[in-house]
């Protein structure tokens, strides 16, 4: 089928917008030179896509009602079945909803986006059916995953598993909460700023967001390629260590994945801590919006590991709060590139590109008034940025970023694990319907200085439940040096075992 092709009045148009002045006469000679460049588009519109096997059968699912979906934390329903052997066999698992699931519709938490079903699973989907486990179905999310609170997904907001009318956390809001009642074993999440890791600490669960590159990429909607991680949640840190041996290692498809180092991370759950130095960062103490009760637990659970027989003193990295700053330009003008302008995918990387979510996200367009106001904040900041200052920030971010993981590698070569507080506070209660901007955003974006660190070094960390507080878990941050997920779980398996966290 042949691609339609432009007249004179679309090339006209095309050269106004780069700058070129043309006449009609000029524009229908270019034209006439250029009918030999459409000829390979129809050649590729005639061939088939090559996109990834769908290996295993699911049933057709449904959206479940109120009733049944008190916390608004699943998406839909659908059964897949995974191999009848593996390590994840008798394990269920629930999807966040910006990951493809062949056939299970796909609205990543926004109504512009709202009746896409992708045709494959996305590469983290396929490897938890080859080891056995159980897809209940897809996780609420918030809208295009721009929201570290629990109130922007569409149609309504997932409620705080502990606290109803509080927030669950965000983005993977629906994800942590299903984990934390116990309705589904393992879920899939995903972070760029610490939507993995803000949630399990909201909602009393293990999230771990790996390496970068660790975990493959592929399938999964991405907001902006040098922060997207994706990886796991759960109700204990065995089931945690055991999901990423399944997830992680290269695919061949994820540009994000330079030669990732694998390891054997159960291993390590029975080493306990003793001999292990480990650092309490004086700056992730300092944050503005600190709770005395949140830094009085994670203080508590670093003389636990003292008890426990590990080195433990404080370190001091003053660079921490300038590096929270930095994913403000790669983050807002490089999802309005990517995620947003690039309907999806954006341009110049090698891999598999999603082209029915690029054609379908394309769509937002015609709906944008829909879109969150915390996506509208960072599509305006991005926007402006992008064509105000030719993209100068986000390549001068880019390049400062390089200095600073230098800096916490260092800090990494002589700690084996940095603490800090997950999040500065206890999850925050929901904004109400009538909320003004100010409130929405803030309660969106108020606990990134905590997290986004280690989204733009890239380095591991996970959040793991240390305490209670007014009814409301409260979250410790354990990070390593680049593809030491073992050491963080070793860290985190002898705290586990050492206290009740609901108690302490």
């Amino acid at each position: 089928m042949a691609i339609n092709r432009p007249n004179v009045q679309q090339i006209l148009e095309i050269a106004g917008e780069l700058g070129m002045t043309m006449s009609e006469e000029k524009a229908a000679e270019y034209l006439a030179v250029m009918q030999a460049n459409f000829d390979p588009y129809d050649m590729v519109d005639e061939m088939p896509d090559n996109i990834p096997e769908v290996k295993y059968p699911r049933t057709p699912g449904y959206r479940p009602s109120r009733k049944d979906n008190e916390l608004n934390a699943w998406y839909y329903r659908s059964e897949i079945k995974g191999a009848p052997t593996g390590k994840l066999a008798g394990k269920t698992v629930v999807i966040k909803d910006n990951v493809a699931v062949a056939g299970v519709p796909m609205m990543n938490g926004s109504s512009t986006l709202e009746g896409f079903v992708p045709g494959m699973d996305a590469t983290v989907v396929t490897r938890l059916l080859d080891a056995g486990a159980t897809i209940l179905g897809k996780s609420t999310c918030e809208q295009f995953c721009l929201s570290a609170g629990s109130h922007s997904s569409d149609p309504a907001p997932v409620h705080n598993p502990y606290k109803y009318g509080y927030s669950a956390g965000g983005s993977s809001s629906g994800s942590a909460a299903l984990v934390a009642t116990g309705e589904a074993d393992l879920a899939i999440g995903g972070d760029q700023g610490g939507s993995i890791r803000i949630p399990a600490a909201f909602c009393g669960v293990y999230g771990m967001k790996a390496t970068y590159g660790l975990v493959p990429y592929t399938g999964v909607m991405p907001i902006e390629m040098t922060v997207d991680h994706t990886g796991p949640i759960t109700g204990n840190v065995r089931d945690n260590a055991l999901m990423l041996e399944v997830l992680a290692g290269a695919d061949g498809l994820d540009p994000r994945q330079y030669s990732p180092k694998t390891d054997d991370y159960t291993s390590a759950l029975d080493r306990g801590v003793k001999g292990m130095k480990i650092g309490i960062l004086k700056e992730g103490f300092e944050l503005p919006l600190l709770e005395e009760d949140v830094a009085e637990k994670v203080r508590a659970a670093g003389e636990r590991f003292r008890e426990l027989g590990a080195d433990v003193e404080e370190v001091s990295i003053p660079e921490h709060p300038q590096l929270a700053a930095l994913w403000g330009p790669i983050g807002m003008e490089g999802l309005a590139v990517q995620m947003m302008f690039g309907n999806g995918m954006g341009y110049n990387w090698k891999g598999f590109y999603d082209v029915a979510l690029m054609e379908a996200h394309a769509g937002w367009r015609q709906k944008a008034d829909d879109l969150s106001k915390t996506l509208t904040i960072a599509m305006l900041v991005g926007r402006y940025m992008q064509t105000r200052y030719r993209g100068a920030f986000y390549g001068k971010a880019q390049n400062i970023a390089r200095r600073m993981k230098a800096i916490y590698d260092r800090a990494f070569a002589e700690y084996d694990v940095i603490l800090t507080p997950t999040v500065a506070m206890k999850a925050t209660k929901l904004p109400g319907p009538d909320a003004s901007i100010a409130e929405i955003v803030s309660r969106s974006w108020e606990m990134l200085g905590a997290t986004a660190q280690y989204d733009v070094t890239g380095h591991p960390a996970m959040s793991v439940p240390c305490g209670m507080s007014a009814g409301l878990p409260i979250g410790l941050s354990i990070a390593a040096g680049d593809y030491q997920e073992s050491k963080i779980y070793r860290a985190a398996a002898a705290f586990e075992a050492s206290v009740d966290w609901k108690h302490a």
